[in-house]
């Protein structure tokens, strides 16, 4: 992701501010030039001049209650951002919990939305695309019996929402064995089924990308049952990006987009601060984030900038005694593979 700064005082903001620490100017997400802006009420009180575009922009109307820093145009009929539009069902308010969940389960779709956005591709509500586009429902365990299952269904995506508690999460990732499990990562995953739908199925890709991740018409009731039931080859890591990419090639497809999307933009993140990695063991592990990672059309520099950096930021996290950021090994197969999501979202973009 791109840093931001505070057009009135230069202070280097972050994604979800809301308020400059700085000098305390009320700060907004413009969903068009995709860019952080200081406002200023304009006279009437209802609406924000953008100090980024000069424009005039009204909040989310999540904004009270889920921190939602996005706009929308002052000139529209329109009351939610193009993200919290996305959302059919939210969590029961009432439930004390509840809110500080979903805040957190909006913060990690607007930064999807953001991706999808950068990357040029088709992100719709459902109910603009009559009921063939992208929503998502967030939803709490009517009980022991009756859990709610994360997965995507013909456009609906479903989140759990116990996943945006940080102890429960961590109490799932090591009960299945995970090396890494986030919100963003699930919603990362979720829309990658989506985009299957819209870029491959009905983008006439099918054949080219059963070439590369295997046969998708295959039972994929029986392939979770045999995935629950034995787990991974004990060489997974030679043709996939992780153990659970082996249970069918939809999730082959879902895992290796969601990784994609974080080389994408964690590169775009370090390119956007200037990081460059140059380490004196080796000339070969140098890195310099120098192009735009969402635009390029180079997918080798995507690769050779990606290892060195994953190196930097674990060898990072582990002298503060935290978990390696990405605890994955790409092998040639597994790139292949990124190859193709590459390939595909480039040529799925529409502008």
């Amino acid at each position: 992701m791109r840093i931001f700064t505070c057009q009135n005082c230069g202070q280097l903001l972050h994604f979800e501010n809301v308020v400059c620490m700085r000098c305390g100017m009320t700060l907004g997400f413009l969903p068009e030039p995709l860019t952080m802006s200081a406002l200023e009420l304009a006279e009437g009180g209802d609406q924000w001049v953008a100090r980024a575009d000069g424009g005039r922009w009204r909040q989310c109307a999540n904004m009270a209650q889920a921190d939602c820093n996005w706009m929308v145009p002052a000139d529209g009929e329109e009351v939610h951002c193009p993200s919290c539009r996305l959302d059919r069902t939210i969590p029961d308010l009432s439930q004390p919990e509840n809110v500080e969940r979903w805040k957190a389960i909006e913060v990690a779709k607007r930064r999807l939305v953001y991706a999808l956005r950068r990357f040029g591709l088709p992100v719709v509500s459902a109910d603009v695309a009559k009921g063939e586009g992208l929503v998502f429902d967030f939803l709490a365990d009517a009980g022991p019996d009756h859990p709610v299952l994360t997965g995507h269904d013909d456009g609906l995506i479903t989140i759990n929402i116990a996943e945006a508690d940080s102890a429960e999460r961590e109490k799932r990732r090591v009960e299945l064995g995970e090396p890494y499990r986030t919100l963003l990562g699930h919603m990362r995953h979720e829309v990658g089924h989506y985009y299957w739908d819209l870029l491959v199925r009905d983008g006439g890709r099918i054949d080219a990308c059963r070439a590369v991740f295997g046969d998708e018409s295959a039972s994929y009731e029986e392939a979770l049952q045999h995935h629950y039931q034995n787990g991974a080859p004990a060489d997974w890591n030679l043709n996939h990006v992780s153990a659970y990419a082996t249970m069918h090639p939809w999730e082959d497809f879902a895992e290796t987009w969601t990784h994609y999307l974080h080389m994408v933009d964690t590169l775009d993140t370090a390119g956007s601060f200037g990081l460059a990695v140059d380490p004196v063991v080796t000339q070969d592990a140098s890195a310099e984030v120098g192009f735009d990672p969402y635009r390029t059309q180079d997918f080798d520099a995507l690769v050779r900038a990606w290892v060195p950096l994953t190196v930097a930021l674990n060898s990072l996290n582990r002298s503060m005694g935290q978990p390696d950021v990405y605890p994955f090994a790409l092998s040639p197969p597994a790139i292949d593979k990124l190859r193709f999501i590459h390939e595909l979202i480039r040529g799925g973009a529409v502008d």
